[in-house]
């Protein structure tokens, strides 16, 4: 039976008087991913047809789920809100922890023991306030989330951007902040802008090498990473009822690298099948009898150029497989053009390790078609060339690809199973290199191949591609191998090809688990104590941000000009860090010095005005603080791409940065600047960056009369004396400004 029935039964009860309101309301063909956004405002039946892309609406998500990374600033902060019990279905799920070293119960064991106390503190937590708690082991939570919780037509809120693996399963799943999970587990609305509507038709059906991974490294290279930014992907047609549960899952997954707010996908029979073998026939029976309001009206799909503000078209029956990267996810590369653009770029071609798994492609349908590639090797006496590790995405995954003999098939060829965890896909790898600091390549079937992500080597190029082609590719040693058309020559001397890889998409014998890993809370929490060491180095509760002095902000510091790409791995980074996120103070020691300074073209060397030396960022920033000096940081495009990673906006909030300047954010880092009391503003004239010089001190003008839609002034004040004013622009509206004025959004909530 699933999870928190009731809820569910209570939402499809609500689903068809939501969807008439809907409908009356916008008075026309209704997409789906319509119906699941106003069959979830706050306010309850629709009274407006909700602008996309300019209007702030409130929901009321079904649930929230929270990575252990993340679970303990948010649960800090939810701490601090004076609440008994979270309002919502909410979980932690103990994942990003577990460094990938030897192999997963070495691994594991180590964890279990180096993060204690960070591990108890939020088992505690859970415990206390009614929060499911999935202990260490038990998978990585967009795993353990669609076998769990995920159901058609829900919204769910996650601490973390892949949150979006959940729209496999039809739901809007939307990866946010920790502020944000805070409002809802505390009984507040969660406003979102209304997102704009991208459409994907898929014709046709894959077959061959093509994987449903191909689908969204396609669309990747389509609309680039800031493409979906601030847009919901609704994919469609009959080339999407083709695809299995969890291969729609993994297209969402990584529609967090295009920047989408989410995607998802309409309920047929494939989430049928799925939900059924996960033991969750009750939602089957409940999301059938409303399963016409589970899609988008016929007329939508039509016309769909009518009802989307940008529409794509995919022929799946056409699709080759591709191969991403390397250093962004969106550089995509048809397997027949790869050879060529190695060749081109100078690319390392030798292919060192091979990583499939994660939380996009762990599923058994992935896993057996992969497995069927390592079976080939050992019939055909090919050896492997390259490293390769498997991540099960979760306890229930492992444990029956262990009993179906998935697991030893790779283990013949030389395959080592690390942990159900993260693990090298968020830089928690402790990789085997005798120079950490060469070039080399790496494939995954991951998401995220930023430099320096997976195992804090710059030159680490990093490509992304389907388990099936990652497999293939190892066994080859190469990156320029095609298994579509080239031979290996095996131990014999004799030339052969892998065949198509072939795999079940769910386990003929049904699944199977010992141990899922999952820890029910008490049903009064209020005996039990939640206990921080005052000179812990890993936690560290939480003091109010300061509010706003009531003035425009004059004589700020430029504390960084950042130059290209700044993720939110730059602004703080994981890997070793992630040890620290419930460290406020600690982790701070991270900010930004991933960045490239523009004026020296070196990453975590600034300008300290004070002094006139270049030294680290945190370290500059803390001497600013010190003095009572506010600084600025001004970026490029999309500034904050990647990771939901509140702490990117938190550890400058708490150093002293009053404002970020940038070209244009993504979403998530712009919501969680505005939740932590911050300033986020854009150029109103791009060119404008380059105005900025390293010795500016900076003034921000008009925030006394600080209102929606109405620009501020910057004034800039230059080392000659000189200066010169620039306009900037902001998407606040009247509850932002207060959470500015309170000093942050968390200060309003305990008022």
């Amino acid at each position: 039976m699933a999870f928190d029935i009731e809820m569910i039964k209570q939402v499809y009860a609500n689903y068809p008087s939501k969807i008439a309101a809907a409908r009356a309301i916008l008075n026309r063909p209704l997409t789906l991913t319509e119906k699941i956004l106003y069959a979830h405002l706050s306010e309850g039946l629709a009274t407006k047809n909700y602008v996309r892309g300019k209007d702030y609406v409130d929901f009321g998500p079904d649930r929230v789920a929270m990575q252990d990374a993340t679970a303990q600033m948010a649960l800090l902060q939810f701490m601090s809100a004076g609440k008994k019990k979270v309002a919502v279905p909410s979980t932690v799920h103990c994942d990003h922890l577990i460094q990938a070293k030897v192999g997963a119960q070495q691994d594991l064991a180590a964890a279990l023991e180096s993060s204690k106390e960070v591990f108890d503190f939020l088992a505690s937590v859970s415990n206390k306030y009614g929060i499911g708690f999935w202990k260490p082991g038990a998978g990585i939570i967009h795993q353990v989330v669609l076998e769990n919780y995920a159901f058609p037509g829900g919204m769910m809120i996650g601490t973390d951007s892949h949150t979006v693996n959940a729209g496999g399963l039809g739901m809007v799943a939307i990866g946010v902040g920790g502020a944000d999970a805070v409002d809802v587990m505390a009984g507040f609305p969660w406003e979102l802008k209304m997102p704009k509507l991208i459409g994907v038709k898929l014709t046709g059906k894959m077959s061959g090498w093509t994987s449903a991974k191909d689908v969204i490294l396609k669309v990747a290279g389509i609309l680039t990473v800031k493409g979906g930014t601030g847009a919901i992907v609704e994919y469609f047609g009959e080339g999407a009822e083709s695809i299995s549960c969890t291969g729609k899952g993994t297209i969402c997954n990584m529609g967090a690298e295009i920047g989408a707010t989410t995607s998802v996908f309409g309920y047929d029979d494939s989430m049928r099948r799925y939900l059924n073998a996960t033991d969750r026939s009750d939602i089957v029976a409940l999301a059938d009898t409303v399963a016409a309001h589970l899609n988008g009206d016929a007329e939508v799909y039509a016309n769909p150029s009518a009802y989307f503000d940008q529409v794509i078209e995919i022929n799946l029956s056409e699709l080759e497989p591709h191969v991403n990267g390397p250093f962004t996810p969106d550089l995509a590369w048809p397997i027949s053009k790869l050879k060529d653009a190695v060749i081109a770029n100078n690319w390392p071609a030798e292919l060192e390790v091979g990583l499939i798994g994660s939380c996009t492609n762990s599923s058994y349908e992935d896993l057996d078609r992969a497995a069927s590639l390592a079976k080939q090797a050992v019939a055909k006496k090919l050896k492997v060339k390259s490293e390769f590790t498997i991540t099960p995405g979760s306890e229930l995954v492992r444990f029956t690809v262990e009993r179906d003999g998935i697991l030893s098939d790779f283990e013949k060829i030389g395959g080592v199973v690390l942990a159900n965890a993260c693990g090298p896909c968020i830089g928690q790898w402790a990789r085997h290199s005798n120079d950490p600091e060469r070039k080399n390549t790496i494939i995954t079937s991951f998401n995220r191949n930023f430099a320096k992500r997976n195992d804090g080597n710059p030159n680490t190029h990093a490509f992304v591609a389907s388990p099936e082609i990652v497999t293939a590719l190892a066994i080859a040693g190469s990156i320029t191998f095609n298994p579509l058309t080239d031979t290996l020559i095996n131990e014999d001397g004799v030339a052969v090809m892998l065949d198509e890889p072939k795999g079940l998409e769910l386990p003929t014998k049904g699944f199977a688990v010992e141990d899922a890993g999952y820890i029910e809370p008490a049903v009064d929490g209020s005996a039990v104590n939640v206990i921080v060491a005052a000179d812990s180095k890993r936690l560290q509760l939480l003091a109010p941000f300061k509010a706003w002095e009531g003035t425009d902000l004059k004589g700020l510091k430029l504390l960084i000009k950042a130059k290209g790409k700044c993720t939110t791995d730059h602004i703080s980074m994981a890997g070793p860090w992630l040890k620290f996120r419930g460290h406020l103070d600690n982790i701070s020691n991270n900010m930004l010095i991933g960045a490239l300074n523009y004026f020296n073209e070196k990453t975590d060397a600034v300008k300290n005005q004070l002094t006139g030396a270049y030294e680290s960022v945190p370290k500059v920033q803390r001497d600013y603080k010190a003095a009572g000096i506010g600084s600025i940081v001004v970026g490029d495009e999309n500034y904050g791409e990647g990771s939901s990673r509140e702490h990117a906006a938190m550890e400058p909030r708490f150093l002293g940065v009053r404002a970020i300047l940038v070209k244009s954010f993504a979403r998530i880092h712009e919501t969680n600047l505005k939740k932590q009391g911050m300033l986020a503003l854009t150029f109103a004239d791009k060119n404008d960056y380059d105005k900025i010089l390293e010795d500016d001190v900076i003034d921000i003008i008009g925030l006394t009369s600080f209102a929606p839609n109405v620009p501020l002034t910057l004034v800039l004040n230059h080392s000659n004396g000189s200066s010169e004013n620039i306009t900037v622009n902001h998407t606040y509206n009247q509850q932002q400004i207060e959470w500015f004025k309170a000093g942050s959004a968390l200060n309003l909530i305990n008022e």
